[in-house]
Order: C-alpha cells, then sequence, then structure tokens
C-alpha cells in the first residue's frame, strides 16, 4: 500500500485519499499481475483491512441500490449511519478482521420473479451491511489482480464494459461470415459452481491464506430462506452478493480461455492469413462472445462444427460443476435469428436491394416487460398522484430507452410512445371523470395541436423523441480503468 502523505489531517482534500489511495493501490497490482502472468499474490490481506480500502467499500455499499435492504441481522446502512456511525463501525470491522474474529452471517434469501412471465423465480441472496463492506473490500483488491487475466471476449460485471460492447462484437462477426450460432445457457451458474474447483482457480493468482479463507468463508456461509430455515451453500455464489460476479467470472474465464485460445497470439485463428487457411482447408473459425452466465458462440463453418464445439464446451464447464441448459441451448443460423441480452439478432435481405445484413432489434421479451411495467402504474381505476406517476415513467422509459437505443428501435419507439401516451389518456379521463371534449381542449393549444401530457410541471418522457444511433464495436479500445495510474513513473 502507498505511503501515508506527510500530511495535514482534517485539511482540504483529505476526504478524497482513502479513494486516490486505493486507486494507486488497485493501479499497481494490476501492474504487477499484468507483468508477471504467473505470479501468485501474498500479503493481500493487510490491503483488505486498510482504513482507506474499508473506506471506499463502506461508500460503494452506500451508494448501491440495496444499501435500503437488510440481511438477516436486520441492519440497512442508514441504520449503521444512526445507531453506530461510520468511523465506529469501520474500526471495528478492521479489530474482527485483523483478529480473526469476523465470521460472514448467512445470506438471507429474496426470491424474485424472472422476465417474461414464465412462472419462475430468481433466488437472491442479500448478505448484512457488514458482510458487504468486507466483500467490496475483497473485490477493490482482487478485481485488478483478475482482470489482468480476463479474455476480452467477456463482458459481464467488469469495469467499464457493457451489454452494448458484446452486442457490438456479436454484430461485427457476424457480418463476417460467422452465421452459425451456438445460442448457450449455463443451467442455474451462480447455484452451480463448484467451490473446490473455484478455490482452485483462486489460488492461481492468489497465495495469501487469510484471503483465501475469507473467500471461502463467504461461499461456504449458507443461507437463510423465506421460511426461516438455514441452508447450506455446497456450491454456488448466492447472487447478490458484491464479490459474487467476480467470483462467477474467475470461475467462467476458463470457458474463456478453452474457446479464445487460438486466438491467442500464435494460435491457430490468430490472424486473417490463418482463419482464410483454415477455411480452405474445410476447417471452422469461430469466436464466443460471453455476459456473466450467457453466451454465444459464432461460427464460420457448418452446422456440425457448432455441434462438435457444443460437446467440447459442455465438458469444460463440467471441471466447474457447471451444465449447459438442453432446453435453452440450441444451434440457430443467423438468417433464422436468436435472442441476446434483450436484444433480437438477425441477418435480413435489406429492402430493395440483394443485400444481406446483420441487424439488431429489440427483443420481444423486454417489450412485453414494458408494456406490462405502464400497465401497472397506469391502471384505470388508480387513484395515484399523476406527477408521481409521470415522474416514474420518466424514470422506466428513460433507463429503457438508454439501453436499447442502439438497435433498430425508431418505429418501436414510436409505437410504445403512442401505447404509453393512450394508457394515460384513458387513466386520466377515468380518475377526473373528463369528457374526450374536455380532454382535447386541455392538452391542445389554439391551433389544435397536442400539448405534452403534464401534471404538476412533470412532463411526459417522449419516448419518440429519443435518438437512435450505431453503437461502434470497441474491441481493444474499451478503456481500462487503471491504465492512467500503471505507467511506471
Amino acid at each position: 500500500m502507498p505511503k501515508d502523505p506527510p500530511g495535514n489531517p482534517g485539511g482540504p482534500g483529505e476526504e478524497w485519499y482513502p479513494f486516490a489511495r486505493v486507486s494507486e493501490m488497485q493501479a499497481k497490482l494490476h501492474r504487477w499481475a499484468a507483468a508477471e502472468p504467473g505470479r501468485r499474490f501474498d500479503d493481500l490481506f493487510n490491503l483488505v483491512h486498510d482504513p482507506a480500502t474499508l473506506i471506499v467499500a463502506f461508500d460503494r455499499v452506500a451508494g448501491n441500490r440495496g444499501a435500503r435492504s437488510a440481511g438477516v441481522d436486520g441492519l440497512t446502512v442508514a441504520d449503521v449511519e444512526e445507531r453506530v456511525g461510520v468511523p465506529g463501525f469501520l474500526d471495528d470491522l478492521r479489530s474482527q478482521l485483523k483478529t480473526g474474529t469476523f465470521r460472514p452471517l448467512p445470506v438471507r434469501e429474496r426470491t424474485i420473479p424472472k422476465p417474461g412471465g414464465s412462472g419462475k423465480v430468481r433466488r437472491l441472496g442479500i448478505p448484512t451491511v457488514t458482510d458487504r463492506v468486507v466483500q467490496a473490500a475483497l473485490k477493490l483488491v482482487l478485481e485488478p489482480i483478475f482482470e489482468a487475466d480476463f479474455e476480452p471476449v467477456s463482458y459481464g460485471f467488469r469495469p467499464r464494459r457493457r451489454a452494448q460492447d458484446a452486442i457490438a462484437e456479436i454484430h461485427l462477426f457476424g457480418s463476417k461470415s460467422y452465421q452459425w450460432v451456438l445460442d448457450a445457457d449455463i443451467k442455474a451458474c451462480f447455484d452451480e459452481i463448484d467451490h473446490v474447483a473455484l478455490m482452485d482457480r483462486v489460488r492461481l493468482r492468489i497465495k495469501d491464506k487469510r484471503v483465501l479463507v475469507l473467500v471461502k468463508a463467504f461461499l461456504k456461509a449458507g443461507v437463510m430462506t423465506e421460511l426461516g430455515n438455514l441452508e447450506d451453500t455446497a456450491t454456488g455464489t448466492p447472487q447478490g452478493g458484491i464479490l459474487s460476479p467476480l467470483l462467477a467470472n474467475i470461475a467462467l474465464s476458463v470457458l474463456d480461455e478453452h474457446v479464445h485460445a487460438p486466438w491467442k497470439p500464435g494460435g491457430t485463428m490468430s490472424t486473417d492469413d490463418r482463419r482464410r487457411y483454415r477455411r480452405q482447408k474445410g476447417l471452422p473459425n469461430w469466436r464466443i462472445v460471453r455476459y456473466a452466465d450467457d453466451f454465444a458462440v459464432l461460427v464460420n463453418g457448418e452446422r456440425d462444427d457448432v455441434e462438435a464445439l457444443r460437446e467440447s464446451i459442455a465438458s469444460v464447464l463440467a471441471t466447474i460443476g457447471l451444465r449447459l441448459s438442453a432446453e435453452k441451448t440450441r444451434v440457430v443460423h443467423m438468417d433464422e435469428g436468436f435472442d441476446f441480452l434483450g436484444f433480437r439478432i438477425q441477418r435480413r435481405r435489406k429492402r430493395g436491394s440483394s443485400k444481406w445484413h446483420v441487424y439488431t432489434f429489440i427483443g420481444d421479451r423486454p417489450i412485453r416487460s414494458l408494456k406490462d411495467k405502464v400497465r401497472a402504474l397506469t391502471h384505470r381505476s388508480s387513484q395515484q398522484d399523476p406527477a408521481a406517476v409521470l415522474t416514474r415513467l420518466g424514470q422506466v422509459l428513460r433507463g429503457w430507452s438508454t439501453y436499447f437505443r442502439h438497435a433498430v428501435a425508431k418505429n418501436t419507439f414510436g409505437r410504445l410512445a403512442h401505447f404509453v401516451w393512450n394508457r394515460i389518456v384513458r387513466w386520466w379521463r377515468t380518475l377526473h371523470r373528463w369528457t374526450w371534449t374536455q380532454f382535447r381542449r386541455r392538452f391542445t393549444t389554439a391551433q389544435g395541436r397536442w400539448k405534452p401530457l403534464s401534471a404538476d410541471g412533470v412532463v411526459l418522457f417522449d419516448l419518440a423523441a429519443v435518438a437512435v444511433t450505431r453503437y461502434r464495436y470497441r474491441g481493444a479500445a474499451i478503456p481500462n480503468p487503471w491504465l492512467r495510474l500503471t505507467q511506471p513513473a
């Protein structure tokens, strides 16, 4: 860890020092990990319980949407701030970590329905605030080390990477004759990752036994179900924990390394000439794109080549206790299209020409989900405050359109804007008992043009006005969060 500055305690900028200190620590760890791929890091535990690390970790936990959720101890972040105070809370936590008396508590289970109206539920685990802070501290230390090893084809839960990057890569390779697709789904990925295999992957980089014991303790902490029963966690990394996505990426990196190996320098697919030579010999080329536990393998070859890859991938996943879902994993052609991360990717003939292009549309499921949310907010018998509903609708529509605005979405946005407008009109006419003439008089100008729907100064978000733009494939241009500080002085 960097040395403490000669300073002026309580002086200007002191509140920012922990963040600068942690950033410098992460930059050094990342630089060392990238420079020595086989290096195993020791003496990391001191960085985990360093005061600056815990301050930054608590800040991230407090700024998370789940800050208002309580674990099995019933305490939220607000409770900790009001009852104990952040300095005292962190001092006590640091003491527990240093003396080895810290023990994670079971996570509180919460089930939420899976999107799409399938009737299935997703199990989330909510750790206590104390456990969340320790997990965040572990992530601050471990992430820059493992990021040096992660392949560029994985995008989920990684800094500066987005779902749109994964879609852009699929679009790029789909446009370059990679027409066959293994549209894959891992069955209960977060629930079935083998702990022994995962810890073996962690040990490839981490030598500090105290850190390894702490990571394993979180894996084995158990789950308190909604019925109040305590269940052991023999496998898996419970969804909801701050550390879980990183651990899942560490486990699934075995898949990335296996499928992406031919693209490494010197590999059989590492250059255009080598890939061209393989095709001349009737051999396939492939490219994997992964976002968390969702991945697609694009193949420049034949259907049989994809089937062979499917068996190879299933064998690799079995080494970490995972298996492909037989119901959701399928081999498709790009002309048939497939759904990935809410988008519908399909090759079609351009209207009015003989040219074929790969297009990215919005999938049917996200559209249905958005309509369901709008219907729930604008029920005709609702007595909610119109301004509050418009505010909430704006939040939903703005976030949804920001995610999908890089697809072929202009017409879809227009249709959905019309749907939202009609829902509000029907609701307001019932709420205020307006006739159509009365409503029209309120929301049209003297020239007969419609005004934007508004209530108490809150204007309905206009989905149809959202600009649709092309998202460009960034590839190696994705910025490294620690690059600025990783250059030697």
